[in-house]
């Protein structure tokens, strides 16, 4: 890994002294991977936020030449960049930029999401208001590329809860969004960061570690949009194994037996899951395999049997007779369609 301080002018600025031998009041990383489109826009809502007492640290993750090429372009004395090869691993990008960040808080932004210009200045103020809430969040929005609401965000939306939420984030009562949050520097170095041997839902897993730590403080405004689009990646089959690692974390930890039952329930329909996407790409032996580690589970569950026989009658069914029945379906769909 190598850093490099960007912009060594200081425009102008009277605090830049002050700022570099003085810690920043917030340590800003994002993580980004030839997104340089979506990433002018992100940071340029940084660079907007009317809370001044920052660091942005970007870790990127072995983009190419265009994107490289950016981020070497960028002047302000309050940004590094940190250049690491490729691992494809949000955790390992988030990481690295923590072990290099001064700030006595942390806050998240995503190379494809933005924030709103005050959700710093009000974030902060809320948790310098209420001191013994060591990490916070704020509602968010989900948004296409040209800034308007999804239509899955026209018709859900999650509480805002505050307080002790493990409870809550364990029975998916509430969605925290990674570019909604900031956290005390010191509580995330002591959970650990982020778990480096997740793929995805390192996210969640964090929260999980956190909630456990402190009370949250919670703003029920959307100061952060989280956007959808065509460049996001991920793997289905990774997504369940790793939720299901962060639910066996759940089951191994001290003082989490009151939600056994649920996590248990959990690992059932992850289980499913699983089972489901890999008999969809022919891995008939894999699609079995996962049905049979979570029995230990999820034996218990009626509901786990009923997705484990249709998993099990998925993988044992020929690929033949699958892709005629899909054919079958088509055609069907397509003729109904067509009637007046």
């Amino acid at each position: 890994m190598s850093t490099r301080r960007i912009g060594a002018r200081s425009r102008g600025c009277p605090d830049v002294l002050r700022r570099n031998s003085v810690p920043p009041a917030v340590s800003i990383i994002v993580p980004t991977f030839n997104r340089l489109k979506l990433l002018r826009r992100s940071l340029a809502s940084v660079f907007e936020q009317t809370f001044e007492d920052w660091e942005l640290l970007i870790a990127d993750d072995g983009s190419g030449a265009d994107a490289r090429a950016y981020l070497e372009a960028l002047d302000d004395p309050r940004l590094r960049v940190l250049w690491l090869p490729h691992s494809g691993r949000p955790a390992v990008a988030r990481n690295a930029a923590l072990r290099e960040a001064k700030g006595e808080y942390v806050a998240f932004l995503d190379s494809d999401d933005l924030w709103m210009p005050s959700k710093l200045q009000i974030q902060m103020a809320s948790l310098r208001r209420h001191a013994g809430r060591r990490w916070g969040y704020t509602r968010f929005v989900l948004v296409d590329e040209s800034g308007n609401p999804t239509d899955w965000q026209r018709t859900r939306s999650w509480p805002v809860p505050d307080g002790w939420i493990f409870d809550k984030l364990v029975r998916s009562e509430t969605v925290i969004a990674v570019p909604s949050v900031v956290v005390s520097r010191e509580l995330l170095e002591h959970v650990g960061g982020f778990d480096e041997d997740l793929v995805m839902c390192e996210d969640y897993d964090l929260w999980l570690k956190l909630a456990a730590q402190s009370e949250v403080d919670s703003i029920d405004e959307p100061c952060t949009l989280v956007t959808r689009h065509a460049e996001h990646s991920g793997n289905e089959i990774i997504s369940f194994q790793d939720c299901a690692r962060v639910f066996e974390k759940v089951l191994r930890a001290r003082g989490t037996e009151h939600l056994h039952s649920i996590v248990r329930e959990k690992l059932a329909e992850v289980a499913h899951g699983l089972a489901r996407s890999h008999a969809a790409r022919g891995n008939r032996m894999s699609a079995l395999r996962s049905i049979a580690s979570s029995a230990r589970h999820c034996w218990r569950y009626p509901h786990w049997w009923a997705g484990a026989l249709r998993a099990t009658a998925c993988a044992v069914t020929p690929q033949t007779v699958i892709e005629a029945a899909r054919k079958y379906r088509s055609v069907r769909r397509a003729h109904s369609g067509a009637q007046p």
